[in-house]
């Protein structure tokens, strides 16, 4: 069973994909467990979009199956979560980038764990962010971006939240496909993670421990 449902995501297997999920969760399979084989099966979707194999309508598609696995894993991941919020995150993908795979599934396992999450969407420009920090007076911002041009996006966010004089009492993270330590250098966020666990891992760290 290991590893079915990384292979059924990965190749789109919409329905299989489903009703597999359904299945394990009968056969008593930790959704956590298949949580993380989505994950995986994600990240094999979006090394296939890099080489080409696949490309933007078949990265809209899997993250609507993503989404569908979701939706049945939400009520078992929830049951046994805390209803008090530890904490504020804004989230939001980039200004010039409409990807919201990743980020979807952020926002989803922060939500599960205990945050009250802004999404602020797709496309976000930095005045976005901007004002509803403000607003929420949230200390943690997630940015989000699979594109590369994402990456000034990121740094001009970063820059206005600075120049808004929001920076010091405030963390930042930033994800997507090939974030790594020399963008987060260059956008000057505080750190990034590789995956929906590690954006938790974080946002925990920063304000969930308190």
């Amino acid at each position: 069973m290991a590893g079915e449902l990384v292979k059924l995501l990965s190749e789109l297997k919409e329905q299989e994909a489903l009703n597999f999920v359904e299945k394990a969760l009968a056969e008593g399979v930790d959704p956590m467990e298949l949580l993380g084989d989505a994950r995986d099966g994600m990240n094999i979707v979006g090394q296939k979009f890099a080489t080409e194999e696949y490309f933007i309508p078949d990265l809209v598609f899997s993250g609507e199956v993503l989404k569908g696995i979701v939706k049945i894993l939400e009520p078992h991941l929830k049951k046994d979560e805390k209803t008090e919020r530890l904490g504020k995150v804004v989230i939001g993908t980039a200004a010039g980038d409409i990807h919201d795979i990743g980020k979807d599934l952020v926002v989803f396992m922060l939500d599960v764990n205990g945050f009250e999450v802004h999404d602020l969407g797709i496309d976000v420009p930095a005045q976005k962010f901007v004002d509803t920090i403000k607003e929420t007076g949230s200390k943690v911002v997630g940015l989000s971006g699979f594109l590369t041009l994402a990456f000034q996006s990121m740094k001009d966010t970063v820059d206005a939240i600075t120049e808004a004089g929001l920076r010091d009492d405030l963390k930042i993270m930033i994800g997507g496909g090939q974030i790594d330590e020399q963008v987060r250098s260059y956008t000057g966020a505080d750190a990034y993670g590789k995956d929906a666990m590690e954006a938790v891992k974080l946002a925990k760290g920063w304000i969930g421990g308190r």
